[in-house]
């Protein structure tokens, strides 16, 4: 058999069972170059229907190949627009490219510093998968004679094998990616491989940490709606980077709340997630004054927020209707999480925990003193971090308070 031969026989078998596109891809790539194409650099771009990002690029090099994630804002800057992944995408239709004699003043910066590279010519192509999606795949030579019609007919040939075994991977990476951007790591294991369904539930021994944003509503009333969602996406940002840094699961955003959970395993684990969550606390708060500063520099209102943590038994699972499911926690320690959080309002403190937190480890907490709490039948003695438990000074929360009622700037 020819090299295409093969390569449609393994893209249609043990490619599209791999389950890992660095290895199609390198079999792709490798086969070309085996059947007499000129390759030195490829680069198979494959677009994913997310929300975080837009695209992965392989690129393939016969002495190494990457990775890339691509974000959306990238299409927005100058290394997409006038590309050829523009141009194919625009058109629906390849692009060849010469680059020998490049006019280095009008030419795409990609073309100019692959022609530095040693490049000769260009191909730039569709990907084409079954569900009528399009993918963009681009192929680079330093052969002297540049691609020849042959080449190209090859190329061109292959593609249908290689849609055919990569597509497969690809959905299961943008079904998992989804799953993972709205429900995090651990949820979207157990909902991928099938473990929770509609009315079934797993209870499990969790840190449960809740945030809430200060003054929302005011924000929302002095400002713009583009100004609201920006301030948000800053707040989530900071919780979200700060808890799965410490190896816990953001759940759910509930309106300008976050609700987190860091798994229990055994008692031996219960100091470290409870130590973990703290942390996570605290560096949420780190960034949060990060961003804070940099909304100062602009004018912007100054952002506050409380957080509780709790620790207890909690179930989650999916509820609603069969048509129509969502993914949540619920469990006494959720109910006391959020308790606590609306207590830091009156106590003054950014940050409170149960005893069943604080005693775990108690070098990083001192006790608020026992407060009623509204929903709970006893009063409960709550507690603050050491280095985390100052409100804001009195200066910042004049500030923080005028901030929230300012006029939004004018544009």
């Amino acid at each position: 058999m020819d090299h295409l031969t093969n390569l449609k026989d393994w893209m249609t078998t043990e490619g599209r069972c791999s389950d890992d596109p660095v290895k199609v891809v390198s079999y792709f790539c490798s086969t070309l170059a085996d059947a007499g194409v000129p390759i030195w650099r490829v680069n198979i771009a494959q677009s994913f229907a997310n929300p975080l990002f837009a695209a992965t690029g392989i690129v393939w090099k016969p002495e190494e190949i990457e990775v890339n994630e691509i974000t959306h804002a990238v299409r927005q800057t100058d290394s997409y627009l006038g590309s050829s992944f523009e141009y194919i995408f625009k058109h629906k239709k390849p692009l060849h490219k010469n680059l020998r004699n490049l006019n280095r003043e009008t030419e795409h910066l990609s073309y100019v510093e692959f022609a530095d590279q040693g490049g000769t010519d260009y191909y730039a192509t569709l990907l084409q998968y079954g569900d009528a999606s399009l993918h963009g795949c681009t192929f680079l030579t330093r052969d002297p004679k540049g691609f020849q019609l042959r080449h190209l007919e090859k190329i061109e040939a292959a593609l249908p094998a290689l849609s055919s075994a990569l597509e497969p991977i690809t959905m299961r990476k943008s079904s998992k990616s989804l799953l993972r951007a709205y429900l995090g790591d651990g949820p979207s294991d157990a909902v991928w491989h099938g473990t929770i369904m509609r009315g079934e539930r797993t209870t499990i021994e969790a840190v449960v940490m809740i945030s809430d944003l200060r003054g929302f509503t005011a924000l929302s009333d002095s400002t713009t709606e583009d100004c609201v969602f920006e301030a948000l996406n800053g707040y989530f940002d900071a919780v979200v980077q700060s808890v799965e840094g410490h190896g816990g699961d953001v759940l759910k955003f509930i309106g300008d709340g976050t609700l987190s959970i860091f798994p229990i395993s055994d008692n031996a684990d219960r100091a470290h997630q409870c130590r973990q969550a703290t942390l996570a606390a605290k560096d949420a708060l780190a960034g949060l004054a990060a961003l804070n500063a940099t909304r100062a520099e602009e004018d912007q209102p100054i952002l506050d927020i409380g957080i509780g943590i709790s620790f207890g038994q909690v179930s989650y699972g999916n509820i609603g209707s069969p048509g129509r499911l969502d993914f949540t926690v619920l469990g006494g320690a959720v109910n006391v999480a959020s308790r606590i959080e609306a207590l830091t309002k009156t106590v003054g403190n950014r940050v409170l925990a149960t005893a069943a937190v604080a005693h775990s480890v108690p070098e990083l907490y001192s006790s608020c003193g026992t407060h009623a709490i509204r929903g709970i039948s006893a009063p409960l003695e709550v507690f603050t971090p050491f280095d985390g438990h100052k409100a804001l000074d009195d200066t910042a929360s004049r500030e923080g308070r005028s901030a929230m009622t300012r006029p939004a700037p004018s544009s």
